[in-house]
């Protein structure tokens, strides 16, 4: 088999937002069946006849039926492509979730498009037939709900559907949790042979006989694992045609509960309150398949040529793999007064929404790719932070859990300060805010936010230095005081805000937070400082950490540190790279992924970037853990800690940054 350069821990298929997010965990597609990023199984069985024999190329499906010999994977920031041969028959299917960053309709539309294609490749002529279905475990959290079916037809269109019965819509909130209100519509053309019922009879019926209609089954409700209900397409391929096309999407009607106001997806603001209308028929609204195709496309090629350019054929690997990912761990929504919203869900940490620490990391992406979806994450924190809900001085960390954001739930939430991250977040928001502005051109934030914005630049004047008692975003090491990394983030956050400050012409805000900046960064620099490396915390000697938040200095411009604190960390970083990466600090053997990308940044050349980030192309490559990219893992065995398909893998386009200010 064709092995893409570097092995997907786990393969996207349809990835549009946390709940509608369906990878292949294996190597082969027909290894196993399809799942929910959280492992959860969303069965999906492809079959093909090629004369009398039938093969799997998708799922599990008949355990007597053999699995067509896969012999290409490639994995692009849009689409994945499989590639199937077997008895002089080439069979090649395509997944398409065209969530092009700067189409904001496409990112919120939750479509994507199976291409099943064929051709035979051993100069005889061939009868092909191909067979797809999809069970109801996508429309329900657990397989044991009932669920409801049925069809209608829609401009030439076949539209079979799942739902709950039960139609808990925003009822529950969570992180090992899947949707169970809304519909998932599968979606095929007249020429298809269709049916619903029982997964086996659908299947053998096919294996047996080819593409036949079957009575649907309406022995309903039911539960899902109840014989295992499936929408089935089967169609005639070769000689007469060579591609077929099947639409899977998902209406929820309403996505986000936003302080006790259910909000519904973007794309279906002002359109008609039906059976997922905009996503049943190519109109203007929904954009037709082949415009969104052919953007997508020229997006993957686009964007894996910089990535090449950037870092080599393994970084822009990495960037695909990285890409749906990032996007789907949001969902893009508007509020009722027109603003643009996107929230982030923290999957597998603790389920948060909107947690300002792991937009950070992601930022990169979104600052490169679509400022505006950057704003959309922020605006809601600060005017949470506006509200009379919010009681601390610092910024919060989190809205909720998703879906429901309704305030903080993190620490204690509006409660107690004693596990909050006062400097993480007060440091990220100015970053991030800052950035936009300073990159970007982009501004959104002044006006009845700046009081706000000033009030953490001050909290940070008073306890960035020398941070107390506290946690940063990589809270799984615990609280620690003296935080040098921590306090590194405070110094280039009143850096970076008060170049924002100056570009909006606050002379007097951006005069002192710039002096404050210098004068935290020369006692930082003597206070921190071990000799050939600084420290982990300033009361620590002989002990060190990973400074990736000093690559905002470079970033921005901001001239902060001088060159010789990056080169000091940077040969330091060297000596201390294990086989899987290097170390996030002194204390353990764990790494992040974002934040090893972001130190390989601090370093002046191209062989110090390739040398930091060869270890973690091993991680991709070799870790056993096949889920979607973890960001924390073990630098020893690469083995995970913890984490799955968060958004934080977007940290991965700091070097876009990095050349693009260049």
């Amino acid at each position: 088999m064709q092995q893409p350069i570097l092995r997907p821990p786990a393969v996207p298929l349809i990835a549009h937002d946390p709940y509608f997010s369906i990878w292949s965990f294996t190597d082969k597609l027909a290894d196993d069946w399809p799942r929910h990023w959280t492992g959860a199984i969303n069965g999906m069985c492809g079959l093909i006849r090629i004369g009398d024999r039938a093969y799997r190329w998708m799922g599990l499906g008949l355990s007597n039926v053999p699995a067509m010999r896969q012999v290409a994977l490639q994995v692009l920031p849009t689409r994945t492509i499989y590639t199937f041969e077997e008895d002089g028959v080439r069979l090649t299917v395509e997944f398409l979730s065209p969530i092009v960053a700067d189409h904001q309709l496409a990112i919120s539309l939750p479509v994507s498009w199976i291409t099943i294609s064929a051709e035979s490749i051993d100069g005889t002529q061939k009868e092909v037939s191909v067979y797809f279905d999809m069970s109801a475990e996508a429309a329900v959290d657990t397989s044991n709900q009932q669920v409801l079916w049925g069809r209608l037809k829609h401009s030439g269109n076949q539209v079979m559907y799942f739902m709950s019965q039960e139609q808990n819509v925003l009822k529950k909130s969570g992180d090992n949790l899947r949707i169970d209100w809304g519909k998932l519509l599968i979606i095929g053309s007249s020429e298809f042979a269709s049916s619903m019922g029982p997964a086996e009879t659908q299947r053998r019926t096919f294996v047996e006989f080819g593409p036949t209609s079957l009575p649907d089954d309406l022995e309903m409700p039911r539960a899902a694992s109840d014989r295992w209900p499936v929408a089935s397409l089967a169609t005639n391929l070769l000689p007469d045609r060579s591609a077929a096309q099947i639409r899977i999407a998902y209406d929820d009607h309403f996505s986000i509960e936003y302080f006790h106001r259910a909000l519904p997806p973007l794309w279906r603001v002002g359109s008609p309150d039906s059976i997922g209308n905009p996503l049943l028929h190519e109109n203007k609204q929904a954009i037709d398949y082949s415009s969104l195709s052919n953007k997508a496309v020229a997006f993957d090629q686009n964007l894996m040529s910089r990535a090449r350019d950037i870092g080599g054929e393994k970084y822009a690997a990495l960037c695909a793999l990285a890409y749906r990912q990032t996007l789907a761990a949001h969902k893009l929504v508007k509020d009722f007064n027109g603003d643009l919203l996107m929230f982030s869900k923290e999957n597998f940490s603790n389920g948060c929404i909107g947690t300002v620490d792991v937009t950070y990391p992601a930022s990169p992406f979104f600052l490169y790719f679509d400022v505006s979806l950057l704003e959309a994450q922020l605006r809601p924190i600060l005017d949470y932070a506006l509200s009379p809900r919010w009681p601390f001085e610092f910024a919060p960390h989190d809205l909720g859990t998703y879906p429901k954001a309704n305030g903080q739930v993190y620490g204690g939430g509006e409660r107690s300060e004693v596990n909050q991250m006062p400097v993480e977040e007060c440091g990220n928001m100015l970053i991030m805010v800052a950035a936009m502005d300073i990159l970007k051109d982009h501004a959104p934030f002044e006006g009845k936010y700046w009081q706000k914005l000033d009030q953490w630049a001050d909290y940070l004047v008073s306890h960035g230095l020398d941070p107390g008692n506290q946690l940063c975003t990589d809270d799984f090491a615990g609280h620690l005081a003296r935080n040098v990394n921590l306090a590194a983030k405070a110094i280039v956050a009143l850096g970076a805000y008060s170049k924002h400050c100056a570009k909006q012409d606050r002379g007097a805000q951006a005069s002192k937070y710039r002096d404050e900046a210098h004068r935290m960064a020369k006692k930082w620099i003597e206070m921190a400082n071990d000799g050939d490396h600084f420290r982990l915390a300033y009361d620590k000697p002989g002990t060190w950490s990973q400074k990736y938040n000093l690559i905002w200095d470079k970033v921005l411009g901001l001239n902060l540190f001088p060159q010789e604190v990056f080169d000091k960390e940077v040969a330091f970083y060297k000596s201390r790279l294990a086989k899987y990466g290097l170390p996030l600090d002194s204390r353990a053997d764990y790494t992040k992924l974002d934040w090893c990308v972001w130190t390989a940044c601090l370093s002046q050349n191209k062989d110090d970037f390739d040398l930091f980030m060869e270890p973690v192309y091993g991680f991709v490559n070799e870790t056993a853990n096949r889920v979607p990219l973890t960001d924390w893992f073990s630098t020893k065995d690469a083995k995970q800690m913890g984490f799955q398909a968060r958004s934080v893998v977007g940290g991965v386009y700091m070097p876009f940054l990095i050349k693009e200010w260049k």
